[in-house]
């Protein structure tokens, strides 16, 4: 039987073909001979300096926000783990890791995932944060996750049963989740994201009514809403920012200048329907706002902007530095997102990841490089929210905790190389066991660095 015309082989044009699924799950069986599962477990304590860490990072930020800094990471242990990336980057470059890397969060604490609103201004709920995100093992993520859910589940006075229930069953979600992901299409997995009731529907009644209070604030929590609760009308329609020291400031007219040249920069970094849309604006103040746990001292600022007719719109110029993945871990980043850094600055980085990992994300992001710091831009108050989780009951706790590690498989799982993981991972078993003891052993080291750090400082 003859071979159709319009089927016939191409040989003009060359077809090299991606390794199978299949093949990459036996790459990352693999993988196991390098580094056996149970070394995920290990823990080594010697030698460590974790104050140090926090002292180098203090040294580069605004020396009047340090303290505030110090205050917001000695109230409990949570909120200490929240600041102190790049001691547990660090940490984790001291013991084995697996061969497989993917693009990371860096910081994926349970705190750092949420709600904000879609390009269609509906909720999503994904990971919101990517200042420390990079090319990295995938189980770093994986690990400050469920050792976030340690801490958390102690914070909120959990039974000792229940916190490891928890924590188990956020590995297996994540096991799950990347098996499954990994049999999609690249394409499936790169429009997959999740709306709030993907977490909600599985909640009880009590529990549901936290979630959607959280939703319901997110939902209010718009740039609309901030424009009239952080401006005042300065004169003929103009409005500026309103002060509220140490948390909102003004800027002095250096830094304005520099801000000034970063919105033009931004501008142009960002996409043709945003710059169109920017045209019709022009900024009207600028303002210095202190945001976070770990990123207070950083540079921060408001862009307020207006329209003609008096419209107002926010935007948020974030210091962007080297992800504590590189910094602290030691990862080598891959060659072409060393050549974006070097081209486009820190911002870059955080952008581009942000648009990996997230399902959908804010179209304003932008990125600038500034004299003196590297920016992202992205929209202020937009929808943001999350949920508290000292008012979940102990099976929403657990549920929320897996739908973060479902959530952080969807993230993992746009990467090239994800079907190793699942390779790598096997059944889950051994890998639950191991993160869960190691999860527990960090989150012991994590309270002793925070009481060394009270003592330290106060």
């Amino acid at each position: 039987m003859s071979t159709p015309e319009h089927a016939a082989p191409r040989p003009d044009i060359p077809w090299n073909p991606p390794p199978s699924t299949a093949e990459r799950r036996a790459r990352g069986r693999e993988a196991r001979k390098r580094t056996p599962r149970s070394d995920l477990g290990l823990l080594t304590t010697e030698g460590r300096d974790p104050l140090g860490i926090l002292d180098a990072q203090n040294a580069a930020r605004i020396p009047e926000l340090v303290p505030l800094r110090i205050e917001r990471m000695s109230a409990t242990p949570f909120a200490f783990y929240r600041g102190s990336a790049a001691v547990q980057a660090a940490d984790l470059a001291r013991n084995p890791s697996t061969p497989i890397r993917v693009a990371s969060c860096g910081d994926a604490h349970v705190a750092n995932f949420g709600f904000y609103a879609s390009p269609q201004r509906t909720l999503v709920f994904d990971l919101n944060d990517f200042d420390e995100a990079a090319w990295a093992p995938w189980e770093w993520d994986l690990k400050r996750l469920v050792t976030s859910v340690v801490l958390a589940g102690a914070e909120t006075d959990r039974d000792l049963a229940v916190v490891r229930d928890a924590a188990a069953s956020t590995v297996r979600a994540y096991v799950r989740a990347i098996g499954s992901r990994v049999e999609q299409d690249p394409i499936e997995r790169y429009f997959e994201h999740f709306g709030p009731r993907e977490v909600i529907d599985s909640f009880d009644r009590a529990s549901r009514v936290v979630l959607e209070r959280a939703m319901a604030d997110a939902e209010r929590r718009t740039g609309a809403r901030a424009v009239r609760r952080l401006t005042a009308d300065g004169g003929s329609g103009r409005l500026v920012f309103t002060h509220r020291p140490p948390t909102m400031t003004p800027v002095d007219a250096e830094v304005a200048a520099r801000v000034l040249a970063v919105d033009g920069a931004y501008r142009t970094s960002a996409n043709v329907d945003v710059r169109l849309t920017l045209e019709q604006y022009d900024l009207s103040d600028i303002a210095r706002r202190v945001v976070g746990v770990g990123s207070v001292g950083t540079r921060c600022y408001l862009l307020l902007l207006q329209d003609g007719d008096g419209h107002a719109f926010l935007l948020q110029g974030k210091q962007a530095g080297p992800s504590v993945l590189q910094q602290f871990g030691g990862i080598r980043q891959p060659e072409s997102l060393v050549s974006l850094v070097a081209a486009d600055g820190e911002g870059a980085r955080v952008v581009a990841l942000q648009r990996v990992l997230q399902g959908v994300s804010d179209p304003f992001l932008g990125h600038v490089r500034g004299s003196d710091a590297d920016f992202y831009v992205r929209q202020f108050h937009d929808m943001k929210g999350g949920i508290e989780m000292v008012e979940l009951s102990n099976k929403p706790f657990r549920r929320y905790a897996q739908a973060c590690a479902v959530t952080l498989a969807r993230a993992h799982a746009q990467s090239p190389d994800s079907p190793d993981i699942a390779g790598y991972i096997g059944s889950g078993r051994v890998l639950t066991e191991t993160l869960v003891d190691w999860a527990f052993a960090y989150a012991d080291l994590a309270r002793a660095d925070h009481a060394a750090f009270v003592t330290a400082h106060f």
